[in-house]
């Protein structure tokens, strides 16, 4: 976010459970329940391929139910270690409590006789502390076959427990989509419409970092007369094939009227599938992060400026059409993907477009546009909507050298999946749950909501969909990696929002474990609208947050952040602690719209190569309380790190600025830290002090005079080398 006042809120020591389920709209039955885990390991016999001191660290210490000792192997790849169960058994989760000497790839496997093995999972990233993996096999034998070593020593568990003892029930298909999905039909009247809307956002227009969770979705047909304004929390949807199939004669406004005309923290809301006919011919969407706009229809002018043209700090716009101007305005920096657009008008610092028909040409950096005629490969979003009469979720097919909407000439292509593929989580329901729904097949659709999850949801099958409705957001409990993604091809991950817990996680989403090599480059795993806090609601903690391990991933619009404001007592140089924002280590990653700020080491790290980077917006972290204290021997780190042995390497329309409140004699040597060969390439970069508070010395490497002056304006590199 940009320079903005903050508005103190009481503290939320803890956020439990919030919303109570009703089972009202889906065309199938709710869930039943599950039957009861059983711990079927402990004190079975236990044998292991090695041990670092017989004496000490024992096989069986991994199976005594005693979290003071432990088993711990030579030091040597690979080691195993398996248990007995006495008879052959259905196994539904395996709980492994690494100590510090971990796995970094492994496997379960499971075997009738001891000596045959066959894996049970494919390779999994291990992680330090308590880790859950979701199994579906019957044997007698079980095995954790560990085939990297994440430290110089072996591996070393204080625990291995093996779950199950009686098949558990199947996940029954679909389910209700929750009480906080609100459905309107072109039935009901416009003041019933309105009323509702208008109640819903009067409790959301400024809970920023409150609990509630809702959907606006608008079955096919003509409104009238509507003016639906959208707070904190709420997606508002339309219901049809194409956006063309539900027209609002009326108004979508996000305005910043809660605080005082300023649109720098207007987060976390989206607008998608809709046509709109604007009352005056301009419909407002003032927005900053976590504000995605797509497969809209706009007929007229779209307005990205707060009444009075107030501050506002970025956003995001994809497979749109607009009719006539997209009005910048005192948008800082925008970035526009494959749409339509009549005309567009203003700029600040970084408007980017990318496959957009009518796009300016480019001018960086005066005006600052970067136009780009095409998305070298990119795949749409999946999303929710109704065909004969049930619920279904659609899925685009994957583009290559895209330009323009993909549903204008005609329906978007793309694969339809009835809602009886999907398990339809609740707030409420554990990781073991989810874990098992997807294990027996099923995608996974999150109902609007709040999820504490204390084992990590794997994402084991390939062409998964994981997609989560209004700002779904999950909170992982005693430092687990929530959800994790194994090398496969074509998962889909969209609309989630990931929260740090007070515990500090590793990471909070892995795409690919470690050594991941497998090349998906004809059906990429893509993660879209994906977004990642820490702090602000909670003092959370997460070492980075977003890591990428396999190859040919699409990232497209996150924004990851650690909080630089909230409630009381959840932000601090020492309490809301982040090293990195996104970590890239597989080879020819695409990511559109960037948007990842504040944290305390490099902000971005890119160590695969044949990565490309559209845009990126980073704010350094406000808060360092002096340069001794953010890095010894040093001024800081650069918010985009593209690590020394990458030889090939392009990014365009990077910006990065700072804005040292805690201490204004802060200083950052550069914003973006490259390798100098003719492989790596940065067009359109630039570095800007908000108000001249800090000062960022160079653009790329030493490259680029000093951002700094009161007078905010930008140093610029246009390429680089």
């Amino acid at each position: 976010m940009a320079v903005a006042a903050v508005v103190p809120r009481s503290r939320i020591s803890r956020w439990g459970l919030v919303l109570a389920v009703v089972a009202a709209l889906g065309a199938f039955p709710a869930p039943a329940a599950h039957a009861a885990e059983t711990l079927l390991s402990q004190g079975k016999p236990a044998t292991a391929s090695s041990s670092e001191n017989p004496g000490a660290f024992p096989a069986s210490a991994a199976v005594d139910g005693n979290t003071g000792t432990r088993w711990s192997s030579a030091f040597a790849d690979p080691q195993w270690l398996h248990v007995d169960l006495g008879t052959s058994t259905a196994i539904s989760r395996i709980e492994l409590n690494w100590e510090a000497a971990y796995a970094r790839t492994f496997t379960i496997q499971t075997s009738t006789n001891g000596t045959s093995w066959t894996d049970a999972t494919p390779a999994t990233a291990g992680q330090l502390g308590t880790q859950s993996v979701a199994v579906s096999a019957t044997a007698r034998y079980v095995r954790m076959n560990g085939t990297t070593r994440a430290t110089p020593y072996g591996y070393s568990l204080w625990e291995f427990k093996v779950f199950g003892g009686t098949p558990t029930d199947p996940i029954p298909p679909g389910g209700s989509l929750g009480a906080n999905v609100v459905v309107f039909d072109p039935s009901m009247s416009t003041a019933a419409i309105q009323s509702r809307a208008d109640t819903i956002f009067r409790q959301q227009e400024s809970n920023q970092f409150g609990l509630q969770r809702y959907v606006l979705a608008f079955e096919p047909g003509t409104y009238h007369g509507l003016n639906i304004q959208v707070g904190f929390y709420t997606s508002v949807l339309g219901l049809g094939q194409n956006p063309q199939d539900t027209r609002i004669n009326g108004d979508i406004t996000v305005d910043a009227g809660w605080f005082q005309g300023n649109a720098t923290q207007n987060f976390w809301r989206s607008v998608e599938n809709l046509a709109v006919y604007p009352v005056n011919g301009a419909n407002r969407w003032a927005v900053s992060q976590a504000a995605p706009f797509r497969r809209m229809d706009i007929h007229g002018d779209l307005n990205l400026a707060p009444a009075g043209y107030g501050w506002a700090s970025g956003g995001y716009i994809a497979d749109s059409r607009i009719s006539g101007s997209e009005q910048q305005y005192s948008q800082q920096q925008w970035f526009t993907r494959n749409s339509q657009i009549g005309s567009n008008l203003n700029a600040v610092w970084n408007q980017t477009f990318v496959g957009v028909q009518g796009a300016p040409a480019s001018s960086f950096p005066n005006p600052p546009y970067t136009t780009i005629g095409t998305a070298p490969s990119i795949r749409e979003k999946p999303y929710l909507y109704k065909t004969g009469g049930q619920y279904a979720v659609f899925v685009p097919n994957l583009r290559q050298n895209a330009s323009g909407a993909t549903w204008i000439t005609g329906n978007t292509p793309g694969t339809s999946l009835p809602l009886s593929q999907f398990y339809v989580a609740k707030p409420g329901d554990s990781a073991a749950t989810i874990n098992q729904a997807l294990a027996q097949g099923r995608h996974l659709l999150f109902q609007p909501g709040i999820y504490h999850v204390s084992q990590t949801i794997n994402v084991t099958r390939p062409d998964t969909v994981v997609l989560g409705l209004g700002y779904a957001t999950i909170i992982p409990d005693g430092g687990v990696t929530p959800m994790q993604v194994a090398d496969v091809d074509g998962v889909k991950l969209a609309g989630l929002l990931f929260d740090a817990g007070t515990t500090n996680s590793a990471n909070l989403l892995v795409i690919g474990p470690n050594g991941s090599s497998a090349n998906h480059a004809a059906n990429p795993t893509t993660v879209q609208d994906v977004f990642f806090r820490i702090g602000g609601a909670i003092a959370g903690k997460a070492t980075n947050s977003l890591l990428v391990n396999s190859n040919d991933t699409i990232i497209d619009h996150i924004w990851a952040w650690r909080a630089d404001h909230g409630n009381a007592g959840t932000y601090g140089w020492t309490i809301n602690t982040a090293d990195t924002g996104l970590i890239v280590n597989g080879r020819n990653i695409i990511a559109y719209a960037l948007f990842v700020e504040h944290y305390q080491k490099y902000e971005v790290i890119w160590n695969g190569n044949g990565g490309r980077t559209y845009f990126l917006q980073n704010e350094q972290p406000y808060d360092p309380p002096s340069n001794a204290a953010w890095r010894s021997g040093a001024n800081g780190y650069a918010a985009y790190k593209v690590a020394d042995h990458v030889t090939s390497h392009e990014a365009w329309a990077m910006g990065s600025y700072c804005y040292f409140n805690v201490n204004p004699q802060v200083r950052s040597d550069r914003g973006f830290e490259v390798p100098v060969n003719g492989g790596v390439r940065l067009h359109n970069s630039f570095t800007v002090s908000l108000g001249g508070v800090g000062v960022i010395d160079h653009v790329v490497n030493n490259t680029g005079g000093p951002a700094q002056g009161t007078a905010t304006i930008p140093s610029t590199v246009t390429e680089f080398p």
